[in-house]
C-alpha cells in the first residue's frame, strides 16, 4: 500500500502529519513524502520542515495520494509540474485525497469537476470556479475522491479511509491507539460557531485570496 503524501513550500503541518499518523497504520503501508524536488520543505509557519524523500517524478503510481493544504496552495494552483503529476498519479490510484485547501489543487488538475468536495472554510467557495460542488461537510467521499475540511479534519479523513480499506474495527483500533477523542476547550471550530469578528477577519485576510 504505497501512500504518497504531497507537500510544497508553506504547507500546513497538521494537514499532512494528521493523516500520516492514521494512514501509516494501515496494513502493509509504505508512506513516502513527495515534493516537486526531494529535500526539506518548510511549513507555513517557517518553524518546521519535513523531508520529501522523493521528487514527484520518482513516484508516479501510488495507491493513495494525500495532498496537503496551507497558504502555499495558492502558489501551486498554476504549477504545471504538480498538476500534471496529480493527473498521472490519479490515473492509477485507488484513492485520491486532500486536506484543507489541498482540494483546490485536485480541482485545478481537473480531477474534481462535477463532484462534491470540501475544503477549509475560507477556501470553500473557490471550488465552484473549477466546476466542483462545494459542501460544508467535514469529510466528503465521492467515488475514489476523499476530501477533508480544514487542517484537523485530515485526521477524520484518515480514519474514514482506514475504515473503507481495512474495516471498521481496524479503524476503531487506530482511533483508540491514537486516543483521538476530541474535547476542545472552546466551541469555535467552525464559522457557524466562532465569534463573528474572527470569521470576518479571516475572510478578508489577503493571505487566503487567489487575487
Amino acid at each position: 500500500m504505497q501512500i504518497a503524501m504531497v507537500v510544497y513550500d508553506r504547507f500546513t503541518a497538521l494537514d499532512v502529519v494528521g493523516p500520516y499518523e492514521i494512514l501509516s497504520r494501515l496494513p502493509d503501508a509504505r508512506v513516502t513524502f513527495v515534493a516537486e524536488q526531494a529535500g526539506a520543505v518548510r511549513s507555513d509557519t517557517g518553524f518546521l520542515a519535513l523531508t520529501a524523500d522523493r521528487a514527484l517524478h520518482e513516484l508516479t503510481s501510488p495507491d493513495i495520494v494525500v495532498v496537503s493544504g496551507g497558504p502555499g496552495t495558492f502558489d501551486q494552483v498554476e504549477n504545471p509540474a504538480l498538476l500534471e503529476w496529480l493527473r498521472t498519479a490519479d490515473a492509477t490510484s485507488a484513492w485520491t485525497t486532500s486536506v484543507c485547501s489541498g482540494s483546490l489543487l485536485l480541482a485545478a488538475a481537473g480531477l474534481l469537476k462535477g463532484r462534491r468536495a470540501t475544503s477549509h472554510w475560507v477556501a470553500l467557495d473557490l471550488l465552484e470556479g473549477y466546476g466542483v460542488e462545494p459542501t460544508g461537510e467535514r469529510v466528503v467521499t465521492d467515488g475514489k475522491y476523499v476530501t477533508a475540511a480544514g487542517v484537523s479534519a485530515g485526521i477524520d479523513m484518515g480514519l474514514t479511509l482506514v475504515g473503507r480499506i481495512a474495516g471498521d474495527e481496524h479503524a476503531q483500533a487506530v482511533q483508540l491507539l491514537t486516543e483521538y477523542d476530541p474535547q476542545p476547550p472552546y466551541d469555535a471550530g467552525s464559522p457557524q460557531k466562532a465569534p463573528a469578528h474572527l470569521v470576518e477577519e479571516f475572510r478578508t485576510d489577503s493571505r487566503f485570496s487567489l487575487t
